[in-house]
């Protein structure tokens, strides 16, 4: 029997395989968060993880370890420099996998693969209560005369 040893081959050629992967963990870096389908997404999240451990102490020998994996040398130094060290605290479980869905053409399960301390992006015309409340305590009343 085969169950639970190896990995979960995608129905994809090894070079295949390993490229998609290279190229995801590059998206998760890169944006900190990506929709992909569920398999997809807990194979990807192995690497990254193992990744984002490795970033954490940042030395030669890990940057070269890392850089077989992620091309771009901006991605490469953004996970050693910002994602590494935000993980510091972090003894595992870098990465959520939230459920969306299925996908209208094959029914596959839709899922977000994103780091744990993602933040969605603020629109810029929109204030939080705490600015609302912190502008209305600064600006002064009016003196009847």
């Amino acid at each position: 029997m085969n169950h639970k040893s190896g990995f979960n081959p995608l129905s994809r050629t090894t070079a295949h395989r390993r490229a998609m992967s290279r190229n995801m963990v590059t998206s998760l870096f890169r944006y900190e968060r990506v929709t992909t389908t569920k398999a997809k997404a807990l194979e990807v999240r192995k690497a990254a993880e193992k990744l984002i451990t490795r970033a954490k102490e940042d030395t030669v020998h890990n940057r070269r370890i890392a850089a077989k994996f992620i091309a771009d040398e901006k991605i490469l130094n953004k996970l050693f420099t910002e994602i590494g060290p935000r993980m510091k605290d972090r003894n595992g479980g870098y990465t959520r996998v939230l459920k969306m869905g299925f996908r209208q053409g094959d029914a596959a399960d839709v899922v977000i693969l994103e780091l744990v301390d993602y933040k969605l992006p603020d629109s810029d015309g929109a204030e939080t209560k705490d600015e609302k409340k912190s502008a209305k305590k600064a600006k002064p009343a009016k003196a009847d005369a």
